[in-house]
């Protein structure tokens, strides 16, 4: 069954530099005030992403003013066709950076080099870390009103008391996690020692039609392929893109949020048992009843590892592939709820059968 969220949790308010004053109007958002009747302008870093595409595209649906930097701008032409402008660049450049964030009010950095396999703990670094100062360092020299940075729920790793709130400590299980951590700390540092209004929110596993990176999963246990290994009994948290697009833009608007932290996430979090099922349910076919111990096939992929990685084969099995058998993610919403009125509105099996459908419909299934 699912965890209905919205329990009590322990708050985390982040030190501003200066006086009570300087506090106060950090709060009040004087510094993104927009003249007369011109409009906001916006850059969000990551526009070619699935959640920066879809903020993207919504911000120019509210009427502002949208720029979005992108190393391939090929990739972006269905944003400029939107009205989006395209700065051809990289934020490892901070020349790139320092002309983005030019007469820009409002930074939404969701740029960040995500989970993939064979690729260095320094690329992760770059990117996640190296990457989000130089938009930061940029936003500051720029004058930008107000800094919503991109973090990850992952930055807690296993969670070992269900469910997991801002407060709980950091606990990253890889490189990316770390980078990811990382990245945060500088954002927060930021806040506390400059002039930066900033907020920190941490999504959890975001889904929703056109993104891939569930499909997989989809399409295993639609083949009839899928075996669970371990119990199953672990807790799984999904945001749908549509519920997340909302909490983002109430980080970027709402008073309360300047220098606060938030996880953002679906309604409920359920176990792999329950979250195999919905799918099942959804591509209309059994779910899946074989499975296997968890260690013995853990073992297994540390072999895999052993052995294909030093004569550079991919391995056809990861170790990080059958962690997602064995770690628990789910978190707590209720600070989110209870400063920023966040309400997911979809909920899990509404989320699933749309995805579903969008699989299909674009055969990926």
């Amino acid at each position: 069954m699912g965890a209905r969220l919205g329990s009590k949790a322990k708050q985390t308010v982040w030190p501003h530099r200066g006086d009570e004053k300087h506090t106060q109007e950090l709060a009040r958002g004087v510094f993104v005030r927009v003249p007369g009747n011109a409009t906001m302008r916006v850059l969000v870093t990551g526009g070619t992403g699935f959640t920066g595409g879809h903020l993207c595209l919504r911000l120019v649906k509210d009427g502002c003013q949208v720029r979005t930097i992108a190393r391939r701008p090929e990739k972006a032409a269905h944003l400029t066709q939107a009205g989006v402008e395209v700065i051809s660049g990289d934020i490892l450049d901070l020349g790139t950076a320092l002309s983005a964030t030019k007469n820009t009010q409002k930074v939404y950095h969701l740029a960040a080099l995500y989970r993939q396999e064979r690729v260095s703990r320094r690329a992760f670094w770059d990117v996640n870390v190296i990457g989000t100062e130089n938009v930061l360092k940029a936003s500051l020299a720029n004058g930008v009103g107000r800094f919503i940075h991109c973090s990850t729920v992952g930055v807690h790793g296993d969670v070992k008391h269900v469910p997991a709130c801002e407060d709980t400590p950091y606990g990253p299980g890889d490189h990316y996690q770390e980078s990811k951590m990382d990245g945060e700390k500088i954002a927060l540092r930021y806040m506390e020692e400059g002039n930066i209004a900033l907020t920190v929110f941490r999504p959890a596993g975001i889904y929703g039609p056109g993104d891939l990176r569930f499909l997989k999963l989809f399409r295993a246990l639609q083949k009839g392929t899928f075996w669970m290994i371990g119990s199953g009994n672990v807790f799984y948290h999904l945001t749908y893109i549509d519920d997340l697009i909302e909490g983002i833009l109430l980080c970027g608007t709402k008073r309360e949020a300047v220098g606060r932290t938030y996880i953002l996430a679906g309604q409920e979090y359920v176990t792999l048992n329950t979250l195999v099922t919905l799918i099942s349910e959804a591509l209309g076919v059994r779910p899946p009843r074989w499975r296997v111990p968890f260690w013995p096939v853990y073992a297994l992929s540390y072999a895999c590892e052993l052995i294909c990685k030093p004569i550079g084969i991919e391995p056809p099995l990861y170790r990080r592939r059958v962690d997602f058998f064995r770690k628990n993610r789910a978190f707590d919403i209720a600070k989110a709820v209870r400063e920023l009125d966040f309400r997911p509105k979809v909920t899990l099996q509404t989320g699933i059968r749309q995805t579903a459908t969008w699989y299909k419909q674009n055969g990926y299934l």
